[in-house]
């Protein structure tokens, strides 16, 4: 089933305001639940874990910039007259 452009657009959105938010405080609370390992552990698992958050949603941010390929287009202005 594929997703129209503007409910990816919807859910990228979505995903980018509430779940982002929700995964960061779970990512901070693991790090805390390791009793604060040395700062190379730490940024490794920052950097593994804002890695891994986008990687089941790569799906729903493809394209997402782009303008709409189903909208209609503007019809096309005729070539001025040069004569």
């Amino acid at each position: 089933m594929a997703l129209s452009h503007k409910t990816r657009k919807r859910l990228s959105l979505l995903l980018l305001v509430v779940w982002l938010p929700l995964y960061i405080v779970a990512a901070v609370s693991i790090v805390n639940a390791l009793d604060r390992p040395s700062i190379v552990v730490e940024l490794l698992v920052y950097v593994v874990l804002g890695f891994l958050w986008a990687l089941p949603f790569k799906f729903i941010f493809k394209g997402v910039g782009q303008p709409d390929p189903d909208a209609p287009r503007p019809p096309e202005d005729p070539p001025e007259d040069k004569g």
